[in-house]
């Protein structure tokens, strides 16, 4: 049996990084475009973002802190998720910085916007995929104990899909085509999905 480092998080990690981040990685990007009600267009990755359901499409990401993209969506009921490619990886990063609300994040990451055909956000028209949603719920996470956090968990329906034609090979989707970027722990640390990294498994009947 291999020996464990065990800490309880609410005591402390008692090593030189908290290694969550790492731990739980790499992690799909949860790069989300939004419109505020006075019309202000926003655009942030976050790296807490997941698929949760098939029928319907079911994504979500976590903000920690209310920032602009929740924000936005609270007010509007609709945002967009943006795959993050290898080649958009800068100008995603980019769109992180933290800017007044009024400032648009598509400007400063040098990034050309396109209309979304169901939703009002637009969405980044060099990403490979993108995803149209209308909010489901904005639920405030806590504690086991019942206490409040300042981290909001965001849930939208997928009501529309955009997929480049490059992706797409014998009516199939492939995941590497669109060279999609994921967050690592470390600082600064991001992953790419390639060929040669993926394998199969049959699973069990």
């Amino acid at each position: 049996m291999k020996k464990h480092h065990f800490y309880e998080p609410k005591i402390g990690h008692g090593l030189a990084h908290d290694p969550l981040n790492s731990i739980i990685a790499p992690r799909p990007i949860g790069w989300v475009s939004s419109l505020s009600a006075a019309g202000f267009r926003n655009l942030a990755p976050y790296s807490f973002f997941q698929l949760f359901n098939y029928v319907p499409p079911i994504i979500g990401f976590s903000s920690i802190g209310w920032k602009d993209s929740v924000a936005n969506i609270a007010e509007t009921g609709e945002f967009v998720w943006n795959l993050a490619s290898r080649s958009l990886a800068e100008a995603m990063n980019a769109s992180s910085a933290s800017v007044a609300r009024d400032v648009d994040e598509f400007t400063l990451a040098g990034l050309e916007a396109t209309p979304s055909a169901l939703v009002k956000p637009p969405r980044v028209a060099a990403s490979p995929a993108a995803f149209e949603c209308k909010l489901i719920e904005i639920h405030q996470l806590k504690r086991a104990d019942g206490e409040k956090l300042e981290s909001w968990l965001v849930l939208g329906e997928v009501v529309g899909v955009h997929l480049a034609s490059d992706t797409i090979i014998d009516g199939t989707y492939q995941t590497t085509a669109a060279q999609p970027v994921l967050r690592g722990g470390g600082w600064g640390d991001y992953f790419e999905v390639t060929e040669a990294a993926k394998f199969r498994m049959k699973r069990p009947e």
